[in-house]
């Protein structure tokens, strides 16, 4: 086994070569080989140059992904998952939050049988308003929507199996999400309760606008999860939920007909035509889910994508 240990930058010199330290104490007595990734994600301080420095002091055990600009936490995180040649990756912030001495406990339960740990802050050091509360939300949001209950998506310490993050592209505010995509290729996942320091340098980068954001990917990653490889579930089921409606609507109108005295023509009433919009709607559905459907066969034909994972394979000597 060798340990892959990924960390993204941004603005963070103060802590870097603090962190260095606690993480090569922190592994020093699992006896793997192991490896650092800083990935610089167009920090405008001086960590570019912190990181510099660690690598050229340490050439065996440290590497460095230089971004052009700042493209955020997820594709920095992408980045360093791309370069890493370990067969266990470890995720790690920074800003010394997250304590590397929890990497052996995590590392442990990856040698246990797990494919992902995540680390649980279960007492955080976040203001409870802007930080915490809004985390604890979309934590319970997560779990219902996904069905992968997990206490803490949030924090970045998790350690993964590589075979279990590959096949799939990071974007957005996607990182904290790799865990419902790892459950999706039938991934055994585990939390661990971790240390969770204030932090000591710089200030936070992330407010409670990137709630919202988390809320909105969450939307790609249930259909990506759910539907990707049969979207006419969705569109089609919408679709025949319309038809129905728009159909038990018409059906009032022409009972209502027959059965008032006022006798008022289907063609009167203004829930006609919003029930024929909304049959039309159903239909357009229905042929959206179909050409879905042709996309997906495509994407998997054209470039022989496995509709299956295999954990293993087992025979006889």
């Amino acid at each position: 086994m060798k340990l892959s240990i990924i960390v993204p930058v941004y603005n963070e010199a103060e802590s870097l070569e603090l962190l260095f330290g606690e993480i090569e104490k922190s592994v020093k007595g699992l006896k793997i080989p192991w490896e650092l990734i800083m990935v610089d994600d167009g920090s405008k301080d001086e960590s570019l140059g912190k990181i510099n420095k660690i690598v050229e002091d340490n050439p065996d055990k440290t590497s460095a992904v230089v971004l052009r600009r700042n493209f955020g936490q997820t594709a920095a995180i992408a980045a360093g998952i791309d370069h890493a040649k370990g067969d266990v990756i470890v995720l790690l912030d920074a800003d010394l939050q997250n304590d590397p001495a929890d990497i052996p406990a995590l590392v442990e339960k990856i040698k246990e049988g797990y494919d992902v740990v995540s680390g649980w802050r279960f007492n955080r050091k976040d203001n409870f308003i802007t930080r915490t509360l809004p985390s604890r939300i979309a934590n319970w949001l997560i779990s219902r929507v996904t069905g992968v209950s997990l206490h803490d998506y949030g924090c970045t310490l998790k350690a993964y199996r590589r075979e279990v993050i590959t096949g799939f592209r990071l974007y957005g505010e996607m990182h904290r999400f790799i865990p419902v995509y790892a459950n999706s290729v039938g991934a055994r996942i585990t939390e661990v309760k971790v240390h969770h320091h204030p932090r000591k340098f710089g200030k936070a980068k992330y407010g409670l606008e990137r709630t919202l954001k988390v809320v909105l990917d969450l939307f790609t990653v249930k259909f990506l999860t759910s539907f990707a490889n049969k979207p006419i579930y969705l569109f089609g089921g919408t679709g025949m939920g319309l038809i129905s409606f728009s159909f038990l609507t018409l059906l009032f109108l022409v009972i209502r007909r027959f059965t008032t005295a006022t006798r008022v023509s289907p063609f009167a009433s203004p829930l006609f035509p919003i029930a024929v919009m909304i049959a039309i709607m159903g239909f357009q559905s229905i042929l959206m889910g179909l050409i879905a459907e042709l996309l997906v066969r495509t994407y998997h034909e054209s470039q022989n994508k496995p509709v299956y994972t295999i954990r293993e394979i087992i025979r006889a000597k």
